[in-house]
């Protein structure tokens, strides 16, 4: 059973395909013309050991807003449909990431449905590269609102801004991993007391 999910999106300002295959080795093809961005989804894909597939093209000239978070809805849609119904699935995962002085932790829960806690340090970097570091929730966002996760990231303390949005992507990408992965002593079960995820 392939679990595979593939997004094409096309607006005024951005044209986005998005593939992910959950139970892939980590291999990565990326490119949206945001720099720091490319390196984060670099991240998710291979700690998640998620073959990703994006590719980006947006209205740079404007700024990077529509591009970073157009691709972040289509990977979260893409990786819904991925999950297919969820039978047999963990449903939670979790994971902490330290990147030198940086901590994330990172729960996710296969829910269903949408939620984002998300905390991280003020006064951080405005920039990193070409990327705005207040982006970094809005991904998050965009992303629980199509994948229909419920999805908690913390990072306590850190200072330096690629570190601090680098460990998030890490840990997320182990949370999903872990969320999504099959669960042998539930074959066949769906994880919930309803009967619907």
């Amino acid at each position: 059973m392939s679990r595979i999910g593939r997004v094409e999106r096309t607006t005024k300002e951005t044209t986005v395909l998005v593939e992910i295959d959950l139970d892939g080795t980590g291999k990565v093809d990326v490119s949206t013309g945001v720099g720091f961005y490319d390196h984060m989804l670099d991240q998710l894909g291979r700690h998640g050991l998620f073959d990703l597939t994006v590719k980006t093209d947006g209205d740079l000239h404007i700024d990077s807003h529509h591009t970073i978070e157009d691709t972040a809805l289509a990977l979260g849609a893409a990786f819904k449909q991925a999950l297919g119904d969820k039978v047999g699935i963990y449903r939670f995962g979790n994971c902490t990431v330290p990147l030198d002085e940086s901590l994330a932790q990172v729960t996710v829960d296969l829910s269903g449905r949408p939620y984002l806690v998300h905390t991280e340090p003020e006064n951080m970097a405005p920039m990193i590269g070409e990327y705005d570091t207040t982006m970094t929730r809005h991904i998050f966002e965009s992303f629980v609102a199509q994948a229909q996760i419920a999805l908690h990231i913390h990072v306590p303390y850190g200072r330096n801004a690629h570190h601090i949005v680098e460990c998030q992507f890490k840990a997320l990408a182990r949370a999903l991993r872990y969320a999504a992965e099959f669960d042998p002593r539930a074959a066949g079960i769906l994880p919930s007391t309803k009967g619907a995820l």
